[in-house]
């Protein structure tokens, strides 16, 4: 079923609006985009397809918010980790770490980002897709050049790969993460750091 305006659009109850995008997030999530209809979301919602279009005039402006709501607490998180003078290697671990914290805040989004970011960048509607992976690639970056300047990591380090690597490994966990499981989001950042850092720190 194509996505199409309507005037009737109302405000809805935060709460209400809330549960939908989480509800169109996690079919985006495990059906794709482009394989996603407005009558699939409101079957998954328990609501006529007909009745969607009272909270959103499309499927479209319900993924701009989902992504918008993620890279917005994404780098309300980053920024202040970039703006508390920490050391390379103590940003790095707050970067991963508040990453695994918004996997378990929008476990749904990122999987989203992840698979459908680049094709969507390339339509003016989701722009800020490019402009946010831009300022993603230059904090990773600059963070692990400064630990490579401070000596803090090893001088032979490409930093472009092990940003690949790190960026990869980090977010490709949205896959097989579920919010409540056995381990907290710290915990996992924990455990993954203790494998990367062991790997990129100047050896003693």
């Amino acid at each position: 079923m194509p996505t199409k305006k309507n005037p009737q659009v109302t405000a809805s109850p935060p709460a209400r609006r809330h549960e939908l995008l989480r509800t169109a997030a996690e079919v985006f999530a495990e059906q794709g985009y482009n394989a996603t209809t407005v009558r699939t979301i409101a079957d998954h919602a328990g609501m006529l397809a007909g009745s969607l279009y009272y909270h959103f005039d499309s499927k479209e402006s319900m993924l701009e918010e989902i992504l918008r709501t993620f890279l917005d607490e994404l780098w309300d998180g980053y920024d202040a980790v970039l703006d508390a003078g920490l050391g390379p290697r103590e940003t790095l671990q707050a970067l991963v770490t508040e990453s695994f914290r918004e996997i378990d805040r929008h476990r749904a989004a990122v999987a989203i980002y992840q698979k459908e970011s680049r094709q969507l960048a390339a339509q003016e509607r989701f722009a800020f897709l490019a402009e946010s992976q831009r300022k993603f690639e230059k904090a990773w970056l600059s963070t692990l050049e400064g630990g490579v300047a401070d000596r803090v990591f090893r001088d032979d380090l490409d930093v472009r790969l092990t940003y690949r690597f790190v960026r990869d490994t980090v977010w490709v966990a949205a896959s097989w993460y579920r919010p409540g499981g056995q381990h907290s989001p710290e915990e996992i950042a924990r455990q993954y750091l203790s494998m990367v850092l062991d790997g990129i720190a100047v050896r003693t």
